[in-house]
C-alpha cells in the first residue's frame, strides 16, 4: 500500500535549506534524517556488537543553607542524592521512551556519583551495555533526570537552584571510536 505524503513532507525543499546529506558531524551527515530531511530512527542492523561505555555530567549550583541540607541529609524530603541516583538510573533505563529517536537498549551497568562542591552539587554517570549502538544519551539522560530530581526535593528551599554543564565526557566502543570531551576541545582549537 503506497504511503501518503504526511503533512510535514520536505518532497521540495527550499534552495536555501541545507540537506541531511550536506550537513556533517557523522560521515557528512545527521543520522537521524533521511535524503529528504525527514526524521528517522538510524538502522543499526548491520553494526557489530560491542562493549559500549559513556560518561556524562553535570551540576546544580544552589545557595549554601540548601546544600548543607543536601550534604547532611536534612532537606524535608528526604535523602535528595539517594532519591536523585535512583531517577538517574530509572533515566537511563527509560531513555527510549524520552527520546523519540533513541534505540531501546539492555544496559548491563549504571553507576551515578555525586560530589557537593562549595558551591553546588556535581553528578557523573557511567553507562555500559554490549549493544549495536552507543550509551551516550543514557547517560546524558540520567544526569539531566538526576539533577532536575534534586531541584524537586529543594525547590521549597532554594527556587534559584541553577542547572548546568550537562556533557559527555567520554565514550568508547562503535565504528566511531574514544571520544573525550578534553581532547576535542583541544582539536577544534588548533
Amino acid at each position: 500500500m503506497p504511503r501518503s505524503p504526511d503533512k510535514t513532507s520536505h518532497d521540495a525543499l527550499p534552495a536555501d535549506r541545507t540537506t541531511a546529506a550536506d550537513v556533517g558531524t557523522s560521515g557528512g551527515h545527521f543520522t537521524h534524517f533521511d535524503a529528504a530531511g525527514r526524521a528517522q530512527m538510524v538502522d543499526v542492523g548491520d553494526k557489530d556488537v560491542t562493549k559500549r561505555v559513556a560518561r556524562a555530567a553535570g551540576r546544580i549550583t544552589m545557595n549554601a543553607s540548601t546544600l548543607a541540607m543536601v550534604r547532611e541529609g536534612t532537606a524535608k524530603k528526604g535523602d535528595v542524592l539517594g532519591v536523585a541516583r535512583i531517577a538517574a538510573i530509572q533515566a537511563a533505563k527509560r531513555t527510549s521512551e524520552l527520546i523519540p529517536l533513541a534505540h531501546p537498549l539492555m544496559l548491563t551497568r549504571v553507576s551515578v556519583d555525586f560530589e557537593c562542591e562549595t558551591d553546588a552539587v556535581a553528578i557523573e554517570v557511567t553507562v555500559e551495555t554490549r549493544e549495536r549502538t552507543g550509551v551516550e544519551m543514557e547517560a546524558l539522560a540520567a544526569v539531566s533526570v538526576g539533577l532536575l530530581t534534586i531541584y524537586d526535593m529543594c525547590k521549597a528551599a532554594d527556587r534559584a537552584m541553577r542547572i548546568g554543564d550537562v556533557h559527555l565526557l567520554e565514550k568508547s566502543g562503535g565504528r566511531s571510536g574514544h571520544y573525550r570531551a578534553g581532547e576535542a576541545v583541544e582539536r577544534r582549537q588548533r
